[in-house]
């Protein structure tokens, strides 16, 4: 079949793109840019494990935006879906990955650093440094791209954060949630801006990444990695010195929404 990958295959190329066993990364993906993967998300994620091993860490977004809470929900760990796409939604599934706790942005994780990204969650800033994100890079890890572009890089709100971009309100907002044990309890995340940043929502950043990561093809989908520390240089020198004619995060105006759930 045309445009038809396996998992070997896949593992092979995401060897010969710089991945290897103990790595720490952040996976964003998506599954149709592949074409036909052979056995579908399960696929992805097993050629992943494979080759990360249990010596290594795979993070991947499990978030909801808040869609769940629009619905009359709340987030409940153990069932709520993300849109974060159909491998990431197979992913946290898995029995031996764990899923931190956060109304709207949590992250699921498996590996040798699992326990420690996912634990306390919900006691830290969503996209803080003591975040799963934000654990991560101080691990030196990377990001991979699969199939998806820099829109898909959860990465940049970790920078906004932690140079405390005044758009964004670190813990801004409260929503019921439920965890495992089925007890029910406020949860904080952050409050999410306004209006859109046109440094990182609209990845005006994207071409300053070229120099520092690197591309191939795995069948239909162009799959990109970078570390995370090049990527908070680049991202953090546009958001405090502004680009493409747009305010650094000192001049611009843009502040946090407010909404039933502000507090």
């Amino acid at each position: 079949m045309e445009n038809k990958v396996t998992k070997d295959e896949i593992i092979a190329q995401l060897r010969q793109l710089g991945l290897k066993r103990g790595d720490n990364i952040i996976a964003h993906s998506s599954l149709s840019s592949f074409g036909y993967v052979d056995g579908g998300a399960d696929t992805v994620i097993e050629a992943l494990m494979e080759l990360l091993t249990a010596d290594g860490t795979l993070l991947m977004p499990s978030f909801n935006h808040g869609g769940v809470y629009d619905d009359g929900g709340i987030f409940d760990i153990t069932a709520t879906p993300t849109v974060s796409g159909i491998i990431a939604d197979t992913f946290w599934r898995k029995p031996s990955v764990l899923r931190s706790m956060n109304p709207t942005h949590p992250f699921a994780a498996w590996g040798r650093n699992a326990e420690r990204y996912t634990a306390n969650h919900h006691l830290v800033d969503s996209m803080g440094a003591d975040s799963p994100i934000g654990l991560l890079w101080q691990d030196g890890g990377s990001c991979l791209l699969l199939g998806v572009d820099y829109r898909a890089n959860t990465f940049h709100h970790f920078v906004e954060t932690h140079i405390n971009a005044p758009c964004i309100s670190k813990r801004g907002e409260v929503y019921l949630v439920k965890f495992a044990d089925g007890r029910e309890e406020s949860a904080h995340t952050w409050g999410w801006r306004e209006k859109n940043c046109p440094i990182t929502d609209g990845v005006r950043y994207a071409d300053l990444m070229e120099k520092h990561h690197r591309q191939i093809k795995i069948c239909s989908a162009v799959v990109t990695l970078y570390a995370l520390r090049d990527g908070y240089a680049v991202i953090k020198k546009c958001l405090t010195e502004g680009l493409d004619g747009f305010p650094p995060c000192s001049a611009c105006p843009v502040r946090p929404r407010k909404s039933v759930w502000t507090v």
